[in-house]
């Protein structure tokens, strides 16, 4: 409501300031294109804010004074606080720089602010800058307009230079025209007065203006021209200073918490700068005769004399608040706390992460981490587990040993509140910033993805092992406790070396590689054991239809998680973001075939050969088990046919299906693999099963990556 007000009593204000005076539309005009020329200088350094910007991140952000030499050098490139002030609180939201950082970056943007003033009060209005602003403009939008991104960023680099210069122009004649008719000096105030009242106009434009440099440039010229007292256009540099503030507060209205204590230390700092330069403007206004004195500038030269007072307020200002920082943490974090929330909210997602492709995708990488934590407690606690065990330096048998049942928990309601609605922002920011994004980014951000979906799949076959495990881990039955105590300690090992991936991700990817291997090889279909507790009549019919099945679901969940936690921890993608070239994109493929290793299928082993467990099954009915829907229709054959060339022997499935199928055995021996009894007289068979054929399926090549039909397979509803 207060927007509808305001906008049109502004635009009629503007309207019947054209219409009275000429030399008022001009300054207007220049104020306006000096404005657009800003927006175009942002626009061209966010085409350049890719690895170069990351890499100065990291390597400046680990003590403040870094933190603070990198805003300063910043900002007096970009020449706008207000874009390093974005660009911060957008990385502070990601995740990627911490507090006591982007609160160095933002008192260092403060001081880098005051190169403008230098270089209007210097250059600006000695030199007939118009005279350049024409060509850059020209050469700028035809750069614009072409499709390579670098010239495309250039070309608005230039153009924004070029409005910067026109908007200069138009201001410094617009008030040398404006001082024939009418003379502003007239209302020039003294003392505490003057002081507070030109403070609030600087206040007062910036906040209108949106642009401390506007502002600044305002005044410097109206000084220039004579139209405003030396004294008032301190306070509107004070002013201005304030003032600038408000961009960094609406950009933080977007951000998540840590973006939002970054605009509240940018207030208090500009309004605590503020507060020392009125309290302490007489010592500075001497102060800055003495160091204008000895730079060798002229007693009359206010202009210079207005830059050295910016940048000697905004210098005291950073030395006295400095040594508060911690401080000011602490405080801030007390102000702004983390909210307790029933359901996992986005932590990194949110529109301040949008502004750079960079810190979108850097944003999606730390959310699906986030995810990963979250998937890591659910599937401790839906295998019975404690997941601070899993993560402290227990050895994961001790952890299983001392684990009892899982508790009868909601597991629809937990996933819903803690994976389902981290899983959807994932899959809809990650939508919304791929239009912005370089190839390689969006081959990574859908590498991301992918292990995000495979996160949910892993913790949605939590939900099918959780009853049986509740079931069977019971002490009442040794063997079937033993065989899901094997599941639990795979699932275990695979949650801690993940874990661990995080610190040292070359070494525990490797290891998570071997543990890959092994937990095939020691897949119950293929290793015999299912075939002598069956034979040995230790677990019934049910029991091991429901082996057969969470064995399938088991290995389902640490294929899942492997290729989930090398995607989004080993391969560091935000790391990848910085690199350029063969070398960024070998890694990015590097991930990729990981990814189909662990997800989709494995280097080591054919397409084919290890089939959805319920589809294994499929053999000649027994008479001991009575669900159909896991038998086969056909018919069993009586002779037991020679396998093709290229095939393989029956798999240990089939093995088990026949074991169902026979009468009791004769001979009892010692089996190797639980101690227990074993058959070894031969069964009298009613039929022998058709050999398993593994087909052979052509590997997908390299193109192809993107249509994958070979995850692993989601085994049926158990019986």
């Amino acid at each position: 409501m207060l927007r509808r007000i305001i906008l049109p009593s502004m635009l009629a204000v503007l309207a019947w300031g054209f219409w009275v005076s000429p030399e008022f539309k001009e300054i207007a005009a220049g104020v306006a294109i000096f404005l657009f020329g800003m927006m175009a200088l942002e626009q061209g350094f966010k085409t350049f804010t890719g690895g170069v910007l990351s890499r100065l991140l990291n390597a400046c952000t680990d003590r403040v004074w870094k933190s603070q030499a990198f805003g300063f050098v910043s900002t007096a490139i970009m020449q706008s606080s207000s874009l390093v002030s974005v660009i911060t609180i957008s990385f502070l939201s990601a995740g990627l720089i911490a507090l006591p950082a982007g609160i160095g970056i933002i008192f260092g943007a403060n001081i880098g602010t005051t190169t403008g003033a230098w270089l209007v009060a210097g250059i600006g209005l000695k030199v007939k800058i118009s005279v350049y602003a024409m060509p850059l403009i020209v050469f700028g939008v035809v750069l614009v307009f072409q499709q390579a991104k670098t010239l495309k960023g250039i070309g608005y680099i230039l153009a924004g230079v070029g409005f910067l210069f026109l908007g200069i122009h138009y201001m410094k004649t617009g008030f040398q025209s404006f001082q024939d008719g009418f003379d502003l000096a007239r209302y020039s105030l003294t003392g505490i007065t003057g002081l507070l009242t030109y403070t609030g106009i600087g206040v007062l434009a910036t906040v209108i203006m949106q642009s401390s440099h506007a502002t600044l440039i305002l005044g410097i010229t109206a000084l220039a021209a004579g139209q405003i007292s030396y004294e008032n256009s301190l306070a509107i540099a004070i002013g201005a200073n304030v003032g600038t503030t408000i961009t960094a507060i609406l950009g933080a209205m977007s951000a998540n918490v840590t973006g939002k204590r970054l605009a509240a230390a940018h207030l208090i700092f500009n309004v605590i700068t503020g507060l020392i330069a009125i309290l302490f403007i007489n010592f500075m206004v001497q102060a800055v005769e003495m160091i204008s004195g000895g730079l060798g500038i002229a007693a009359e030269n206010y202009t210079l004399k207005f830059a050295v007072f910016h940048t000697l307020f905004n210098t005291i200002g950073v030395a006295v608040m400095t040594p508060f920082i911690p401080r000011l943490v602490t405080f801030l974090e007390r102000a702004f706390p983390e909210r307790a929330r029933l359901v996992s909210e986005p932590y990194f997602l949110n529109e301040a992460a949008l502004a750079l492709p960079d810190t979108a995708m850097m944003a999606i990488v730390r959310e699906a981490g986030h995810l990963y934590d979250n998937a890591f407690d659910f599937i401790a606690t839906g295998l019975g587990l404690s997941s601070t065990a899993l993560r402290g330096e227990e050895a994961v048998k001790t952890v299983i040993a001392e684990a009892g049942p899982p508790e009868d928990i909601d597991i629809d309601d937990l996933y819903a509140r803690r994976i389902k609605s981290l899983l959807g922002a994932i899959l809809e920011f990650a939508t919304r910033a791929q239009p912005m994004m370089t190839p390689k980014q969006t081959r990574l951000v859908l590498s991301v993805r992918a292990a995000a979906r495979d996160i949910s799949q892993a913790v949605k076959d939590v939900k099918h092992l959780n009853k049986n495990m509740r079931e069977y881990t019971d002490p009442k039955n040794a063997e079937m406790r033993t065989q899901y105590n094997m599941m639990r300690q795979k699932i275990a090992r695979i949650l801690r070396e993940t874990e661990l991936m995080r610190h040292d991700p070359a070494v525990t990817g490797g290891k998570l590689k071997k543990l890959r291997k092994k937990m095939e090889a020691d897949d119950i279909l293929e290793n015999g054991i299912l075939d002598e507790l069956v034979t040995a009549g230790l677990i019934s019919q049910r029991q091991a239809s429901s082996l057969i099945h969470d064995s399938g679901y088991a290995n389902n969940i640490g294929l899942r998680l492997i290729h989930a936690g090398r995607s989004i921890f080993r391969g560091k993608i935000y790391d990848l973001m910085q690199e350029t070239g063969a070398d960024a994109d070998a890694e990015v493929d590097e991930i990729e075939v990981e990814g189909d290793e662990n997800g989709n299928g494995d280097s080591d082993i054919e397409i084919g050969e290890r089939p959805d467990p319920s589809i294994t099954l499929k053999a000649p009915k027994s008479p001991l088990e009575p669900d159909a829907a896991s038998v086969s229709e056909e018919p069993p054959t009586t002779t037991k046919p020679k396998p093709a060339k290229g095939m393989k022997p029956a798999t240990p499935a089939t093995k088990v299906v026949a074991a169902l199928s026979t009468k009791a055995p004769t001979t009892v021996a010692k089996s190797k693999a639980t101690g227990k009894p074993k058959t070894t007289g031969k069964p009298k068979a009613t039929a022998k099963p058709k050999p398993a054929v593994k087909p052979k399926v052509a590997k997908p090549k390299a193109a192809s990556k993107a249509k994958r039909t070979d995850r692993p397979a989601q085994p049926k509803s158990q019986g």
